[in-house]
């Protein structure tokens, strides 16, 4: 196969982009994170995309991810026969080379023995090297670890197709033809293959013809040209919550709009400890963007009162936060009518709640800003971040200009403490957490672990136990500590923090916090948990 040329003009002023159509895997997300790591954009798209959508995207090539179907069962997903046919690059990975397999004549055997899941070696074919592996080092005879995961297998090869990759099974582990149709039957996303970065890289660069320019000051001018789009002479009100991504959604608003955007920062009565005050004066002291703040602590804790369970204080809170924002909509139409809502949202919010843009994922929880939306809202929402992971607004926040102590601040969930107090949330159980969770953060800091650390938290769970200080018995919470390190949220693992970092944390909170009496610390990758507990 000889290096092609791309599919449409690189200089036509779209952005270049891959398309990923998810077929519910769960590597889906890591295809995502590897391909932005390469500095190309992409998205995720459902199992039912159509070309239109694709080539209204500006893809100029296509993955087509791993599922859990088999070809042969009654409603397995398929893949628009258009896409296959319409010159496009195309990279089957797994369930997506049996789809290319078995919509373009060739065949698909099921288990007959090939099942293989984890760590395998692959041999290549001569001819392999000019494509998918050039450049690529392989062990003797031209062995190459990959990781495996499935339990059909391709049987016989599309016509036009040569197959470039074999298995110690003798299934076919990869095939390709001239027009750029490649299929592999292992996962090159993940780590466990160790130079499936590499393949990527080849099959963007070298096969779909991409460049490595999506950086931030790209996505910036992007993104302020869509809000303008969208806007138009409009006027939006942006909900600021203390962190990076509200706050780069405000910055990158503002430049869209000027002055026509006010932020609106709610005091829900569930933020850490110190958090309106550093929101109100980094925003109108520093920054000098219109900024309304509003006490609505009662407001909340009075429609939270007796709700114990997780995604009913999210719906609670998301639909609060919104009749909040119509109420100062209202007040601010008196100057011009107000018809948006911009918030923060992220590619994880998005894919973590099933949202239509995520279509084959299974909801793991509702995020506020999501789908714990009212089903009826007044404003129309911009939101110009969804597509972005964590990394990538950090950096985009950096080169708006956000302050560095903003851009490094650990993720905090929108329904805020909320959601770290397990069970009911009272006054009193929210003062005891914010007192602890200040703990937390400030030894991380006294420690110089805090930029080494992802997300640090503390949660309040409804276990009590018996505990004993001087002479005297206590009665009181269990608090967990919870600390992670991640490249993109979407999969983590615990921190190991140094024994007397934990032990002074511990310390200081049964001291520090009369309602708690024991401290642990969560050890539980993401996944099988959350980062969050709730």
């Amino acid at each position: 196969m000889t290096e092609a040329t791309p599919a449409r003009s690189q200089d036509d002023g779209q952005r270049e982009a891959i398309a990923i159509i998810d077929y519910g895997s769960q590597y889906s997300r890591l295809i995502a994170r590897r391909v932005r790591e390469s500095r190309v954009y992409c998205e995720l798209l459902p199992a039912t995309a159509t070309l239109a959508e694709v080539q209204a995207l500006g893809a100029c090539g296509v993955i087509l991810s791993g599922g859990p179907d088999s070809v042969y069962d009654e409603g397995a997903r398929a893949v628009d026969q258009a896409i296959l046919v319409s010159g496009l690059p195309i990279l089957g990975v797994c369930y997506g080379m049996q789809l290319l397999a078995h919509q373009l004549g060739g065949r698909v055997e099921p288990h007959t023995g090939r099942r293989e899941y984890g760590p395998a070696e692959i041999t290549l074919r001569d001819g392999a090297h000019d494509s998918l592996f050039a450049g690529i080092e392989t062990g003797p005879e031209a062995r190459l670890a990959v990781w495996m995961s499935h339990g059909d297998s391709v049987g016989a090869a599309p016509p036009e197709f040569s197959v470039i990759a074999e298995s110690p099974t003798g299934a076919i582990a990869a095939m390709a033809d001239d027009r750029d149709r490649i299929g592999i039957q292992f996962h090159p996303e993940v780590r466990h293959t160790p130079q499936g970065g590499a393949m990527l890289e080849n099959f963007l660069f070298r096969v779909c013809g991409c460049s490595p320019t999506w950086v931030p000051g790209a996505f910036i001018d992007e993104a302020v040209a869509r809000v303008r789009a969208q806007v138009g002479d409009g006027r939006v009100i942006c909900g600021l919550s203390g962190g990076v991504d509200s706050a780069a959604t405000a910055l990158l608003i503002h430049r869209a709009i000027g002055d026509r955007l006010t932020c609106v920062f709610v005091d829900t009565g569930c933020l850490r400890a110190g958090e309106p005050e550093q929101v109100i004066e980094t925003f109108q002291t520093h920054l000098r963007i219109p900024l309304i703040a509003v006490d609505a602590r009662a407001r909340f804790l009075e429609r939270l009162r007796g709700v114990t369970d997780p995604e009913a204080k999210r719906r609670v809170i998301g639909e609060e936060f919104i009749r909040v924002f119509e109420a100062e909509a209202e007040e601010l139409n008196r100057e011009g009518t107000v018809e948006f809502l911009a918030q923060g949202t992220l590619y994880p919010d998005v894919i973590e709640s099933a949202s239509n843009e995520a279509g084959t994922a299974q909801k793991i929880k509702t995020h506020h800003n999501v789908g714990g939306l009212p089903d009826h809202m007044r404003l129309k929402l911009v939101e110009p971040l969804r597509n972005l992971f964590k990394d990538e607004a950090r950096e985009v926040a950096r080169a708006l200009g956000l302050p560095e102590d903003w851009v490094w601040r650990h993720p905090f969930p929108g329904p805020g403490l909320a959601v770290r107090v397990i069970g009911e949330v009272t006054e009193e159980r929210l003062d005891a957490l914010r007192a602890a969770d200040s703990v937390v953060i400030e030894e991380l800091r006294r420690a110089g672990l805090y930029r080494q650390i992802s997300q640090a938290l503390a949660v309040l769970t409804p276990v009590q136990s018996v505990g004993v200080m001087g002479d005297g018995r206590t009665y009181g919470y269990l608090l967990a500590i919870r600390a992670v390190t991640t490249d993109d949220f979407m999969t983590a693992d615990w921190a190991r923090l140094p024994d007397e970092v934990l032990a002074r944390m511990a310390n200081r909170i049964v001291n520090e916090v009369p309602a708690v009496n024991r401290v642990v610390y969560d050890i539980t990758s993401k996944p099988p948990a959350t980062i969050e507990w709730e």
